[in-house]
């Protein structure tokens, strides 16, 4: 047991390239391929935010390029904390639903949207 006191600061999550409420209650929990993201890049505040395009990787999702051609299964829907070398994190697929391509915090091309299953872009 671990009763060390410590200190985390969070900061608020940006979700504003939600374009409606719509498939908010149905987003389901996936594990999450750390190594297909840049720690400098894609998390260097130390969590991943919400609405990266995600893709199957094996059993588990990873980031989604415009260099991919693997359908965009969903975005992740919440902030997800990366703790140091972690090779793998849980995080919530929106899979469903309306997304504003110009908010997301990795863009999307036309090519990587035509491949999205259940996500209508705006």
């Amino acid at each position: 047991m671990d009763l060390n006191i410590r200190t985390e600061r969070f900061g608020q999550d940006d979700q504003s390239w939600l374009a409606s409420a719509h498939g908010t209650d149905t987003a389901r929990p996936v594990n999450i391929d750390v190594s297909t993201f840049t720690a400098g890049t894609h998390y260097p505040e130390g969590y991943l935010k919400s609405g990266f395009p995600l893709k199957k990787v094996g059993n588990r999702y990873g980031l989604r390029t415009s260099a991919d051609t693997e359908p965009i299964e969903g975005h992740l829907f919440t902030a997800v904390k990366v703790p140091p070398g972690a090779t793998v994190v849980v995080g919530a697929l929106f899979w469903h639903g309306a997304v504003l391509a110009a908010k997301l915090p990795s863009s999307v091309d036309a090519d990587g949207q035509a491949t999205a299953r259940d996500i209508r872009y705006f």
